[in-house]
């Protein structure tokens, strides 16, 4: 009778001693999930953040959410035929990179799409993102701004003087063009004048159905993901 994958002894001589125990529980709550819930799936997040986050989780109380440690997640699921904890769950692995996190649900593939699909929130951009537009800001009165703040709007690089106890911009300001990969000072101003730019989106990769050990690749950008990969597989033999 063969052996059942489950029963397969996961060793992690080669991690760290500490955090260890910390490690060994997460795979094991992974496995659990695996055994509880229908469907396993990988998302990827778009300009995280982590109150946002904290949101989804609250209205998705009836499923489990893990986010993080992306090498011990893929051990708890297999990274291979070999290790895998149940039939195909290795290819749900693959997708372990990068920003993304691991759903387990009883919801259907159609819900959970149509909940994600539809969940975007708009936020201030930080450093390193990148413009969504050009925007260029008026000479003219900033009233909104108390005069205190006069010096830290010139120190961000922004043209202003202190006109009748108002705070002026001297001259048109161009804080940004369309496609800048953001400073930290591009991004205060736009903070400041309240312009949002970055979108927090959860977008889904790929499913996988406990009942039926089938996988499925949900967005086009994991179908050229893996097509690319197994290009590569097939380059290396």
């Amino acid at each position: 009778m063969p052996k059942s994958k489950r029963d397969k002894k996961i060793s992690l001589t080669k991690t760290a001693k500490k955090g260890l125990e910390l490690k060994q529980t997460l795979i094991e709550e992974l496995r659990k999930c695996v055994d509880v819930y229908r469907h396993v799936f990988i998302f990827s997040v778009e300009n995280m953040r982590n109150n946002k986050l904290k949101d989804i989780r609250t209205a998705w109380k009836h499923s489990r959410f893990f986010f993080g440690k992306n090498k011990v997640m893929m051990i708890a699921l297999g990274r291979g035929p070999t290790d895998e904890y149940k039939d195909n769950l290795h290819k749900v692995s693959r997708f372990l990179k990068g920003e993304v996190g691991v759903l387990f649900s009883n919801k259907t593939k159609e819900e959970v799409q149509e909940y994600f699909d539809n969940f975007k929130e708009t936020d201030y951009a930080r450093a390193g993102n990148v413009a969504q537009m050009a925007v260029t800001l008026d000479e003219g009165p900033l009233e909104q701004f108390p005069h205190s703040m006069e010096p830290q709007l010139r120190q961000l690089g922004l043209p202003t003087a202190l006109k009748k106890g108002v705070v002026t911009l001297i001259k048109d300001y161009e804080v940004c063009k369309d496609g800048d990969t953001l400073t930290p000072e591009q991004a205060r101003i736009l903070k400041l004048f309240a312009i949002e730019m970055a979108e927090f989106k959860l977008t889904i990769k790929c499913m996988w159905n406990s009942e039926t050990g089938e996988f499925q690749k949900l967005s086009e950008e994991s179908e050229r993901m893996e097509d690319k990969e197994d290009m590569e597989d097939d380059g290396s033999e």
